[in-house]
């Protein structure tokens, strides 16, 4: 039976049918486009963490060198000590090469 829309009630339950195919269409749609979006975030999210650990690993390999390349006090001496020592070494090179040149 037809009513002020001019459908009848087959054409109506066709078209409440084909609405609720097209929501659920369309709900799929947005659903995949967030699964995407949810993807591309954590992937960047991975990444900016990723970059983060090579940085610090970077920053502290940077800070192990500086420390390795300044002296520790232990090789900080005098000058009169420094001397003494390379007169040591000296004399003992002399007569190092005395003994085996004879």
């Amino acid at each position: 039976m037809a009513d002020d829309t001019g459908l009848t009630d087959e054409e109506r339950a066709e078209l409440e049918q084909l609405r609720a195919e097209k929501a659920a269409r369309q709900q799929a749609e947005k659903d995949a486009a967030e699964r995407a979006e949810l993807e591309r975030l954590r992937a960047q999210r991975a990444a900016d963490e990723a970059e983060r650990a090579a940085r610090a690993r970077d920053e502290e390999a940077l800070a192990r060198a500086r420390a390795l390349m300044e002296p520790d006090d232990d090789l900080r001496m005098p000058l009169g000590q420094k001397i003494v020592i390379l007169a040591i070494v000296g004399v003992a090179a002399v007569w190092l090469a005395v003994t085996i040149l004879g």
